[in-house]
């Protein structure tokens, strides 16, 4: 048996030390977290990696979006698979409206009157909505008419990418650097709904099963496929079964606060995975529970540095 190594501390200590203690340590959620900086770092060095990204719950509004998009831009993450609500919270911060620090315990009423939206301590103007729903409603007229007849979802966001004139948007530098950008769920978000409307009196038909051709295709490709599972969801449901078309992922790291006992997606550890073949029986892998928000910013860096 190994001895459980105490944690040390001392001023000056870097997020590399700290998570390493971490991992030395070995046990409960610090050496889950230090075993998850220490495959997302063979993830991003291991060139023969195509490395998955999923986005679940309010990450973009919480204050991760320079993190994914610097690691789409420095090509650590080649595939990304969110919900259409991060991507909708994206280009809002791209059309140059914010997020702001709010409070779960004000009367919501009042926001309300006040026009303002509330993601549990988290502000957003419906303004911010009203104008990227006309921005859409342009973004679209652009697109010919005949592509629109039949386009994919991931081809659709990449157009959308193309069009938004901000360093930092997710969006924008998945379509610079050519990473696919899948959103399963896209029709259940304010996107979604501005697409039906527009979809009332022009040209426009999504095609989902393109969606699956494509990460498919990406799939057999790959020489070896690592994920990172931020929440849970459709996005890790989408990324995950994709890869039972080649016996499972070889390794992956699931940061979520859910919990197993429902039987729901997003609480299911990793291991229970394997019984689908959406991981590699013996691939590395932990799940870390833990606000996406704290966990994933220090693995990221340790990581990375």
């Amino acid at each position: 048996m190994k001895a459980v190594k105490q944690m040390e501390l001392w001023p000056g200590i870097s997020v590399k030390q700290l998570v390493l203690q971490m991992e030395e340590c070995g046990v409960l959620g610090a050496g889950r977290l230090g075993k998850a900086a220490k495959i997302v770092e063979e993830m991003f060095n291991d060139k023969n990696y195509t490395v998955f990204l999923t986005l679940a719950g309010a990450l973009v509004p919480g204050g991760l979006r320079k993190i994914i998009s610097k690691l789409i831009a420095e090509k650590h993450v080649h595939v990304l698979v969110s919900t259409g609500a991060n991507m909708v919270h994206d280009m809002v911060e791209a059309l140059n409206f914010k997020h702001f620090i709010g409070s779960a315990k004000i009367e919501d009423a009042k926001l309300k009157e006040a026009e303002l939206g509330r993601i549990a301590d988290i502000y957003v103007e419906m303004e911010a909505f009203r104008k990227l729903e006309k921005w859409l409603n342009n973004v679209l007229m652009e697109i010919p008419e005949e592509k629109r007849r039949r386009i994919a979802p991931h081809e659709l966001l990449y157009e959308i990418g193309k069009r938004l004139n901000d360093p930092d948007s997710i969006l924008a530098n998945a379509a610079k650097n050519d990473v696919s950008v899948f959103c399963p769920g896209l029709p259940d978000s304010i996107a979604g709904f501005q697409l039906w409307m527009f979809s009332q009196d022009k040209t426009l038909t999504l095609n989902p099963l393109l969606d699956i051709k494509k990460i498919l295709d990406i799939v057999y490709e790959a020489k070896k496929v690592g994920m990172i599972i931020l929440g849970g969801g459709w996005p890790k449901h989408f990324a995950l079964f994709a890869n039972t078309f080649k016996e499972g992922v070889d390794c992956a790291v699931q940061i979520t606060m859910d919990r197993p006992e429902p039987g729901g997606l997003s609480g299911a550890p990793l291991e229970e995975a394997i019984s689908w073949g959406k991981v590699k029986p013996g691939g590395k892998m932990v799940t870390v529970i833990s606000d996406v928000t704290i966990a994933f910013p220090l693995i990221v860096a340790a990581a990375l540095s």
